[in-house]
């Protein structure tokens, strides 16, 4: 059974529009959402938690659709958020005693494991923790009643690198088991190369690809050469970068010709990213 299952979701405004998207993601794995701001990458997640009113398309979590068993649903969805800000001056157990009592199965014990590891004082109140902290303590709330999906948006933004890895850690460890699973949305690839089994990738309110991790980032290369040599690919290339050297640029794999005597590396999340932002200003 599919953990995700987003069906040629549609959801139009004024100056933007999230197109046709489809997704799937299994039980067990982690999901990586990327796109540049804008892409369509909170439209969609919005959608999936039914906080807004789709134009037309289908959302089912573990074979339900999330239109018609939204409450039942949302009993087995965890989500974190990077940028959003509890009442302050409550303190940490006030907001926890009040959100708890929403979820059946609420596991205090997991709650305060997660308190502990995440070196979170109870007794603070939100005014005194930092970016880092809150989102934290967002994470602790969403990992501590048994949710089966975690929607993730932003959740690394404000740590620092240490405390990054950590929470990448506990992502793996969660999935291990293949009952749980993640959506992960993230502007720090870095993260999603050291633990997401899949990628999507969104531009411009529509799925421009989505496929195993390894496989996405193998469909291109990032070629380097001469600017002689720019020449010969120039109208192959998804966009390309000057240099003192001649230029960089990415293509499809299959569009690459391997006997040809440019440079070509498998280029990284971050890479295909920038160069698919410059590709509309590539040829002026």
């Amino acid at each position: 059974m599919l953990a995700l299952d987003i069906r040629n979701l549609n959801k139009k405004y004024p100056n933007f529009q999230v197109k046709d998207v489809s997704l799937q993601l299994e039980k067990g794995y982690i999901m990586g959402f990327i796109g540049a701001n804008g892409a369509g990458k909170t439209t969609t997640i919005k959608s999936i938690l039914n906080m807004i009113q789709i134009d037309s398309g289908e959302i089912f979590i573990f074979g339900k659709n999330i239109a018609e068993h939204e409450i039942e649903l949302k009993q087995v969805i965890g989500c974190a958020f990077g940028d959003i800000d509890f009442y302050t001056r409550s303190k940490i157990k006030t907001l926890t005693n009040i959100t708890k009592r929403f979820y059946r199965n609420w596991n205090d014990e997991t709650y305060y494991n997660y308190l502990k590891r995440f070196k979170l004082d109870e007794n603070k109140k939100i005014a005194e923790l930092s970016t880092g902290m809150k989102v934290k303590y967002n994470l602790a709330l969403a990992l501590s009643h048994g949710a089966k999906l975690l929607v993730l948006d932003e959740p690394t933004s404000g740590l620092d690198p240490v405390s990054r890895d950590e929470l990448l850690d506990i992502f793996q460890e969660l999935v291990i088991g293949g009952e749980i699973s993640i959506l992960f949305s993230t502007h720090i690839t870095s993260d999603l190369e050291k633990c997401a089994d899949f990628i999507t990738f969104i531009e411009h309110g529509q799925i421009i690809a989505s496929s195993e991790k390894n496989d996405f980032m193998e469909s291109y290369r990032l070629l380097s050469g001469s600017e002689k040599q720019l020449h010969e690919v120039k109208d192959q290339l998804i966009s390309y970068k000057l240099n003192s050297f001649g230029f960089t640029g990415l293509i499809h794999a299959k569009d690459f010709d391997s006997s040809s005597n440019l440079k070509a590396t498998t280029p990284s999340l971050e890479e295909i990213m920038i160069y698919f932002a410059k590709k509309e200003y590539a040829h002026v």
